[in-house]
């Protein structure tokens, strides 16, 4: 029994109660439905032929009626619970004619019943009395698994199921299975291969034929080749179109023959009968007969099975329909009649073509539909033999009879009691207009079968559930989602164009809506609500016309129903020769036998569907004798509102179709549509029409899902319009904006004259469709009403949202998630009436406005908010014959001059964006009480209004304007940052802009912040000319850190500088790429360099010029103290500077060894000066020109030889003397000294100056020490705390370790008091973190002198005549650092000063530096220097340059004595100390290796003093002198304890026993540059630390380092 609607009834009001069974029999009476008692309620059902199943809601299976498997004396008569089942978690049961089965949680399949064709799945048994487990497994998987089953579908002698990767898996007998397979039965179940990689939601089972719903996914590409003929028809099964400029390939063969019959197939087991049918025939009325095919069908094994289908007689061959069977040596007799056909109905009509276009650009074409029909036949005769669809609906009962006579009498052959294509049913236009609000229930609330009938049910989780919460498919469910569906798509053929084939004979504004359609849907989050886009897939046999396609030939394969795709199925089932389907439309199509008038296709009235007044249904089953029906009881009103919602929607949702397929589709096919709506107004249609089928898929889809809602469990959470407010929100704000803007450019107007060139002037249909009393509307008010008319249904779902809030408590959750949604959409609701007002009024106000440049101003987006033609508002000191008008939008502000207001004309205008628009009232008394200032960002005026009311009205009407455009955003580029509390518009906000008016911004375009009418804050301005300026701004100029390009239209290049910026110029630290290949880096004032800075030229400009300057700049140009490096000539400079050129005293080396020392001027050498050679030549005397020796000097050679006189040539070419040569005594010869370097060099103390400048600058201080340390700290913390900032926004640029370092810094020490020992140690851990910190003041001090410093004496600068001066410059650098520290603690002491310590010990915690300056006296504490607080800090940074310097300088020393040390380690042990005169007391007797005492032997070596040898080595690997000095006491101690555990701890030294075994630990040491450790100790250490015990170790090192170079071996 199909039942249409149900009238809502609230008499049965209490404890909420769902799954109450009512059960009736019979088909031709009228019988009263019984309730049937269960104690819990019943979530599912199934009916066979002669029995039955229950699912309950604790997971319980009961069945009823006949079961002849059942291993009992006599049937059993009531309910009888499956007790192997319990415990099972069953969340379906299904039932064929003689099977049952029942699906688990878990995913696993139970069968029961008959099984003589391996319908069950188990082999050896030809029934199966219990339910038994039956394994899904795939094989094709390497281990296989077990496939997961959420769905089974039982007919009379197969099984399908449904996996949770959405693939169909079969076993049993017959082609129904749709297996490549002639053997059967099939016992083990096995994949539809042919339905691999497609997205299977549903699967139906009829007696011998099968039905799948499958959900339409994205096209993916495949590589997979296929034949290129079909096996049938011999066509082409690919298809290539040359459309436009690109060419579609289609893949979608349709063959007319169906599949390939054979005389006879091997394998094929005779069928039988089946013993419930044997033993009991005469009890039954059979609902349907099957005409057997002859042996030549493939599926004649099963003709003789058929006997259980058939009536008492059991006929084994009743005659078919032979004149449609095509055998191998007759060809078909009608197959020309059938194409012929099959030609007409091919093609779509003109309003499925419009449809196709609103609907159909959004899914991947199928392989059933074609580019181009092989059948295709004269248009003339589509409409009149096409079936009827849901896009033509019935008028009167007369046209629908029209439509099936001419329908079946296209079918050669056939009665009128078969229907071969799915036929929609002659109620469901009623049922779609007459779904009432009261609880009646609609079609798509019932899904009914005649035979057997399978109904799935879900239950609602939220989307985190995965597929093992889950209970079945139901109506495509809303949270199915799998990946590997997407993946398998690569199984099916490719396209090479991603246009649907069936869509690629449209219109170029068709396309357009295509597209529009297409990115919406896409848009929508894909699986919150249910999919429409599917098609109804079948196979089996055909003979009753079961199929759908258009034939009675079977399928051995599953083959799409053309005829139902894009009808937006949502639920299908199957009776035993008739298949039905339910569309969102709320239109079932049924097809089939029609015998019994179980299609509901004729007038009589024992076929017409009646009404059962039995409640609130929310499924019903129907199979054999029997129908059962699920109602819920209305406790408190909520399942009639529920009821009155879903069918308010469906309603809703079947005008919205009418309007899409009978009005936009026609419309959109018209071919003077664009010639009369133009370019524009074209656009803005399709982008409505885009619009309009977008709503209208997401109103389907919530209809779907609201019938969803009633099947399953009805948690008010999972309503999807409380649960995706979002989506239905934006829906209508979008479709909203597209009608509104379609009205103000008039587009209504123009639409009229193609809508009443298709639909008659007086446009009918529009009022049939809205349902209007009123004759009164104009044609423009009655299509602008209709497309309005969408928006009302707002008001439903706020009404219907309020009345289901009764239900509920007022502080429960589901109540307030109710409110919620109520008040979203009385928001929405009230917004778009008010944005319909809007579009209203700009449309009469464009009608009516007669500028000539009013086109200019009118855009589709543009609202009118009020206007000044009523001189409200005028502008101040204007001329006595101007007059101006002020139009405000909801994007700009025009005013207008030299105009007419009551005539609505003007000559000019200005145009003022809202978004840089600042307004403020003005109460002063000299420019007036009335006045309102206007602020942009070029302009600035006044306006006077007219009254204090206006001025109020027109204030608030700007700052709401400038306020909702803010919010809304222009083009999505502009955004509020942050609200007003008193409904004022942000003074600052971000905004674009482009500049007009003459001067340095002229048509640059700004984008960033603003405030009050001038850039502020963080911006992009851009040039025509392609500058760049991003970084951040201030008072409309550029201040603060900003990244600027500029073109250099010479190189063709771009120059760059990222740094700092004042008041629009360069300011601070910055970098500044030129164009020529030229980088500076460093400090910039007032767009120049000035300051301390690193210049490299590369080769880009002038391989000639390739060089690097580091030092001070003035004004751009080198001015003071710096060091160039040549790389081109070789040469290093270090000196001053003037004006770019080398001007005073200075240093020159170059690669030859050369160094040059005296007065420079204009670039050259003049005057006084030296010269070194690095064979230790000296010249003495006069310069001129460059490196010319000029005038009087003296020439010092290395052997003490002297040339005294005037000099004159270049030093290397020849040099002419005219002078006193002599040549001293030997004695006087050791006497002379040879001079050393730096007596024209820069003292240190001048050195750099700029580079300590800038870091008392950054504290705060104008000159080196004046400034308050207070001001100098909070610097400190405002350069922290922004880079703090930036961490937050750029979190990568900082590791783990500098993020630690970043937050300790954040911590100050105590700096004000007397520093102690204590206070000491913290003070100087802080230097340490601070100076590793670059963006610390200290920190970046301490990485520009390393890079000065290793720039100065690394590569040609590596010169041994440089070593005083680098030892030097370190010494001036650590007291000017120690200046800068004792300013940020005052309480530090002076230089070398004694702290106390205030308790009995220094801390622990403290290194060998604190260690080290411990004082000798009784007094604990330790002396305060530069060199032990800043040494250890950043010696180990300067060490490599300044130790090689060191080794050039003692290389000839150090060659003397590593010889020597080579030379004496050759000797073992007891050999080297008596050769050094070492005391035999002294010599070691055993020694202790790994534990155990060896005794030394003549030829020991290396194993005397091996611990103190081992410590000694690691003076190598010490930087600072004080580690090296703690090495050095070690050694000794070491030593010491050596001696003492062979002679006595009583043992004291005396320097002639500690010296030989010292020079013997010194020669095992093998220390490799001892002579420049030793140089750089004595150098940098404290004169403190040079006495005492430690001056007298290091003394005896270097008497250690001499007396090697003088031992011999002798």
């Amino acid at each position: 029994m199909l039942m249409e609607g149900q009238s809502s009834s609230g008499k049965e009001e209490g404890s909420r109660e769902k799954g109450v069974l009512y059960r009736w029999q019979g088909y031709f009476c009228s019988v009263t439905p019984e309730r049937l008692v269960l104690s819990r309620p019943v979530l599912h059902a199934a009916l066979g032929t002669l029995h039955g199943l229950l699912l309950t809601e604790d997971g319980h299976v009961y069945s009823f009626g006949e079961q002849p498997w059942k291993r009992a004396s006599s049937q059993p008569v009531g309910l009888v619970l499956e007790s192997s089942m319990s415990g099972q978690r069953v969340i379906s049961v299904s039932a064929g004619s003689y099977h049952c089965s029942a699906v688990t949680e878990d995913g696993l399949v139970h069968m029961w019943g008959e099984n003589s064709h391996g319908q069950c799945g188990i082999s050896g048994m030809d029934q199966v009395p219990d339910p038994t487990p039956v394994s899904v497994v795939d094989g094709e998987t390497h281990p296989p698994q077990l496939v997961r089953v959420i769905n089974v579908a039982c007919g009379a002698q197969h099984t399908l199921a449904l996996s949770g990767n959405h693939e169909v898996w079969a076993w049993g007998s017959g082609c129904q299975l749709g297996l490549v397979t002639s053997v059967f039965p099939v016992w083990k179940p096995q994949k539809v291969e042919h339905l691999v990689g497609r997205y299977v939601v549903q699967i139906a089972c009829g007696g011998f034929h099968s039905l799948a719903l499958v959900q339409l996914l994205p096209p993916a590409e495949s590589c997979q080749q296929r034949q290129d003929k079909c096996g049938q028809c011999k066509q082409s099964l690919y298809t290539m179109t040359d459309k436009d400029d690109h060419v579609i390939n289609s893949d979608d063969h349709y063959c007319p023959l169906g599949v390939e019959l054979a005389h006879s197939k091997q394998g094929q087991r005779p069928g039988q009968s089946s013993p419930a049918q044997t033993t009991q025939t005469k009890h039954i009325v059979s609902d349907f007969q099957i005409s057997q095919l002859t042996s030549e069908n493939i599926c004649a094994g099963q003709a003789s099975s058929d006997s259980s289908q058939q009536n008492d007689t059991n006929q084994e061959n009743q005659p078919g329909p032979t004149p449609l069977l095509r055998t191998k040596s007759t060809p078909y007799p009608d197959e020309q009649a059938l194409k012929d056909y099959l030609k007409r109905i091919s093609d779509q009509t003109l309003v499925e073509q419009a449809e196709a276009a609103l609907v159909g650009g959004s899914h991947p074409p199928s392989r059933q539909t074609s580019l181009t029909c092989p059948f295709r036949s004269d248009q003339s005769d589509e409409r009149t033999l096409l079936p009827s669809s849901s896009t033509l609906s019935r008028t009167d009962g007369s046209t629908s009879a029209a439509r099936q006579h001419s329908a079946s009498n296209s079918i050669t052959g056939k009665k009128g009691s078969l229907s071969l294509l799915p036929i929609v049913d002659s109620t469901s236009d009623d049922s779609s207009q007459h779904s009432i609000a009261d609880g009646g229930i609609c079609l798509s609330d019932l899904v009914i079968s005649n035979g057997c009938l399978f109904e799935s049910c879900e239950e609602s989780r939220d989307n985190a559930d995965t597929f093992q919460s889950k209970k079945s498919t139901s109506l495509t469910d809303i949270t199915l989602e799998d990946t590997d569906a997407h993946d398998r798509r690569g199984s099916l053929p490719g396209l090479l164009s991603p246009v649907s084939p069936s869509d690629s004979h449209r219109t170029n504004h068709t396309r357009a809506v295509v597209g529009s359609v297409t990115t919406s849907s896409t848009s929508e989050s894909k699986n919150l609500l249910p999919s429409l886009y599917t098609e109804v897939w079948s196979w089996g046999r055909g003979q009753e016309g079961q199929l759908g396609h258009g034939d009675y030939l079977p399928r051995l394969q599953p083959l799409c129903i053309k005829s139902l795709r894009k009808k937006e199925v949502v639920k299908i089932t199957a009776g035993a020769n008739h298949s039905l389907s339910l569309t969102a439309q709320c239109q079932v199509y049924s097809w089939g036998s029609d015998r019994f008038g179980q299609l509901g296709h004729m007038n009589a009235s024992s076929t017409v569907p009646n009404l059962a007044k039995i409640g609130y249904v929310s499924s019903v089953f129907g199979g054999g004798l029997n129908c059962l029906a699920l109602t819920d009881q209305n406790a408190m009103g909520f399942i009639a509102t529920i009821h009155e919602l879903a069918s308010a929607e469906r309603k809703f949702y079947c005008t919205l179709s009418k309007v899409k397929s009978q009005i936009l589709g026609p419309l959109l096919a018209h071919e003077s549509l664009a010639l009369s709506l133009g370019q524009l107004s074209m656009l803005l249609f399709q982008e409505m029409a885009g619009s309009f089928s977008k709503l209208c898929h997401l109103t389907g889809q919530n209809s779907t899902s609201l019938t969803n809602f009633l099947q399953r469990g009805k948690v008010i959470k999972t309503l999807a319009l409380i649960k995706n407010t979002t989506i239905f929100i934006d829906t209508y704000k979008e479709y909203s904006h597209t009608v509104g803007n379609f009205l103000v450019m008039g587009g209504f107007q123009s639409l009229l004259k193609p809508l009443q060139q298709c639909f008659g002037k007086k446009l009918e249909l529009l009022q049939t469709l809205m349902e209007l009393k009123e004759k009164n509307l104009s044609p423009s008010e009655l299509l602008v009403n209709l497309f309005y008319m969408p928006l009302h249904h707002l008001h439903g779902y706020n009404r219907l949202l309020l009345k289901l809030t009764n239900c509920f408590e007022v502080k429960t959750v589901e109540y307030l998630w109710i409110q919620d949604g109520c008040s979203k959409y009385e928001a929405v609701a009230h917004l778009l009436s008010k944005q319909r007002k809007d579009a209203e009024t700009t449309f009469i106000f464009w009608k009516n406005f007669k500028g000539k440049n009013s086109e200019s101003l009118r855009k589709p987006s543009r609202r009118l908010v009020c206007e000044s033609s009523n001189k409200a508002l005028t502008l101040q000191n204007a001329g006595r014959f101007s007059i101006s008008w002020f139009i405000l939008f909801n994007d700009v502000l025009v005013h207008a001059q030299g105009t007419i207001p009551s005539k609505k004309l003007f000559s000019s205008h200005y145009v003022y964006p809202l978004a840089t628009l600042w307004v403020e009232p003005i109460s002063d008394e000299i420019v007036g009480l009335l006045s309102l200032k206007l602020t942009t960002p070029e302009d600035s005026f006044v306006v006077l209004a007219s009254s204090p009311l206006e001025k109020g009205k027109w204030l608030r009407a700007i700052n709401q304007a400038i306020d909702d455009m803010l919010a809304v955003g222009l083009n999505g580029r502009t955004h509020v940052s942050r609200g007003s509390q008193k409904g004022e518009p942000p003074v600052s906000r971000t905004a674009t802009h482009t500049f007009r008016k003459e001067g340095r911004l002229k048509d640059a375009s700004y984008n960033g912040r603003w405030l009050s009418g001038k850039p502020h804050g963080k911006g992009t301005l851009k040039w025509p000319d392609g500058t760049v300026y991003y970084g951040t701004f201030k008072n409309g100029l550029e201040d603060g850190f900003g990244d600027y390009m500029v073109p250099n239209k010479t190189f063709n290049k771009f120059e760059r500088f990222q740094g700092h910026w004042k008041e629009g110029k360069m300011h601070g630290f910055g970098t500044y790429w030129y164009a020529s290949g030229e980088v500076y880096e460093g400090s910039f004032r007032d767009n120049m360099c000035h300051g301390h800075g690193m210049l490299r030229s590369g080769k880009m400009a002038s391989p000639s010029s390739s060089s690097v300057f580091v030092g001070q700049w003035v004004h751009g140009r080198r001015t003071g103290y710096g060091v160039c490096d040549d790389f081109s000539r070789g040469e290093k400079y270090m000196g001053i500077w003037l004006d770019d050129q080398r001007h005073g005293d200075g240093v020159v080396i170059t690669q030859f060894g050369l160094y040059y020392e005296g007065n420079f001027y204009n670039n050259k050498m003049m005057g006084n000066g030296m010269l070194l050679c690095d064979d230790d030549t000296v010249f003495k005397g006069e310069f001129s020109e460059d490196w010319t020796l000029c005038g009087k000097g003296v020439l010092s050679m290395p052997n003490g030889d002297c040339l005294d006189g005037i000099f004159d040539g270049h030093w290397g070419t020849g040099l002419k003397v005219a002078g006193t040569f002599t040549k001293p005594f030997e004695t006087l010869r050791r006497e002379n000294k040879i001079l050393v370097a730096g007596h024209y060099a820069v003292p240190a103390e001048e050195k750099w100056k700029t580079v300590f400048e800038e870091c008392w600058g950054r504290l705060g201080c104008e000159t080196p020490g004046q400034g308050l340390y207070e001001k100098a700290w909070e610097n400190i913390a405002i350069s922290l705390t922004a880079r703090r900032r930036q961490q937050r926004d750029r979190p990568e640029e900082l590791s783990r370790s500098q993020n630690m370092m970043l937050e300790s810094l954040e911590v100050i020490p105590q700096h004000l008091c007397p520093v102690t020992a204590d206070s000491f140690n913290i003070i100087r851990r802080y230097l340490m973190k601070a100076c590793d910190f670059p963006l610390h003041p200290l920190g970046w001090l301490l990485e520009t002198l390393v890079t000065v410093y290793r720039m100065t004496y690394v590569g040609v600068g590596s010169n041994r005549r440089l070593l005083q001066q680098a030892v030097e410059e370190i010494q001036s650098y650590l007291t000017r650092i120690f200046q800068l520290v004792r300013f940020l603690f005052p309480g530090l002491p002076e230089d070398g000063c004694f702290i106390l310590d205030s308790s009995s010990s220094l801390d622990e915690g403290t290194d060998s530096l604190n260690s080290s300056t411990h004082c000798e006296t009784p007094q604990q504490g330790c002396i305060v220097s530069s060199s032990s607080l800043l040494l250890p800090v950043l010696l180990p940074r300067l060490y490599p340059p300044l130790f090689t310097l060191y080794t050039l300088d003692k290389e000839r020393e150090e060659e003397v004595y590593w010889n020597c040390v080579l030379r004496l380690n050759k000797q073992p042990d007891l050999a080297l100390l008596a050769f050094l005169g070492v005391q035999q007391k002294f010599w070691p007797v055993s020694i202790s290796l790994l534990g155990q005492k060896k005794q030394v032997l003549p030829i020991t070596k290396d194993a005397c003093f091996a611990t103190a040898v081992e410590t000694l080595q690691q003076i190598s690997t010490a930087f600072s002198p004080s580690d090296k000095l703690q090495v050095i006491r070690l050694t000794f101690e070491e030593v010491t304890q050596e001696v003492q555990a062979m002679l006595g701890q009583e043992f004291l030294w005396c320097m002639d026993d500690l010296f030989p075994i010292f020079l013997y630990v010194v020669l095992r040491a093998r220390i490799r540059n001892l002579g420049s450790e030793v140089s750089l100790i004595e150098d940098l250490t404290d004169c403190s630390l040079q006495l005492g015990q430690l001056g007298f170790m290091l003394t005896t090192l270097k008497a250690c380092y001499n007396q090697i170079q003088l031992e011999k071996t002798t």
